[in-house]
């Protein structure tokens, strides 16, 4: 059954800023989030855009709050509008900007995480693109593996 426009008119619009992180041998770092809600998913670094942030400080600030980097994201190398329901129960209507970061090995460990963050990002791990299409759970985006295909570095 297909949205309608007076539910989707409802939905609150949601810039937002992900960052596909790739490591020297094509792996991806995906985050795993546990809302009582809702099963168990992965999902790339990133989240909304404050307000007065361009996406591309947004990009920054997420991946310092979530990795405790501070790279330069670079350029945008793919954009996705997506419907869903965020972890605080606020139907929204995103649109997303995705930034890849190709490096050869980092440490991962979060630098600010927010409140709701603290809640529910469980834990992290580098993803082989083989192992995205059947994971036993939910990643985010379904396409990810296609992504980071087409945004590779020639």
């Amino acid at each position: 059954m297909g949205v309608t426009a007076a539910a989707a008119s409802l939905r609150v619009p949601r810039p937002a800023a992900r960052i596909l992180m790739v490591d020297r041998v094509g792996r991806v770092l995906l985050m795993r989030f546990t809302p009582g809600d809702r099963p168990p998913l992965w999902c790339t670094p990133g989240g909304a855009v404050d307000p007065g942030e361009t996406y591309e400080q947004a990009a920054a600030r997420e991946l310092w709050e979530e990795t405790g980097l501070r790279l330069d994201c670079g350029p945008q190398v793919a954009r996705r509008q997506v419907q869903f329901l965020t972890f605080e129960g606020v139907e929204v209507d995103a649109d997303e900007r995705y930034f890849r970061i190709d490096l050869d090995t980092c440490e991962i460990a979060a630098g600010a995480l927010t409140d709701l963050e603290l809640r529910v990002l469980h834990s992290w791990r580098w993803f082989a693109p083989e192992e995205l299409a059947d994971w036993p759970e939910a990643i985010f985006p379904g396409d990810l593996a296609q992504m980071l295909e087409d945004t590779r570095c020639r």
